[in-house]
């Protein structure tokens, strides 16, 4: 839970991006654990969670994407002319991309 409310929580796009890894470490966690019980494994409310965590990456790799899109369409207008003018008349700065950690390039696969 505390995992889930610093992601819900984040100011900025690196805290956010951090927050996520450890949410996702968390799952992982979970996931150890069901796997331990084979009865866990059959439930049916079990087997909704992992469909809705699925269905939750998937979101969230399409708002990364969304994101990065986004910033790769501001970071090249303003640096075109005549936006580039006005970008350094009112300090427009050119925006980072959202970045998943090294060996996390993908949504996370989960497997029961």
């Amino acid at each position: 839970m505390q995992a889930r409310a610093a992601a819900i929580g984040a100011q900025t796009v690196h805290d956010q991006a951090e927050a996520e890894n450890v949410l996702s470490g968390a799952l992982k966690s979970l996931f150890a654990v069901a796997e331990a019980y084979p009865d866990l494994k059959a439930n049916q409310n079990f087997l909704n969670l992992q469909e809705e965590l699925t269905s939750t990456e998937d979101r969230i790799a399409y708002a990364r994407q969304f994101y990065n899109d986004s910033v790769l369409s501001y970071n090249t207008r303003i640096q075109s002319v005549p936006w580039n003018l006005m970008a350094g008349m009112f300090n427009f700065g050119a925006r980072e991309y959202f970045e998943a950690p090294e060996g996390e390039t993908g949504p996370v696969r989960v497997e029961f």
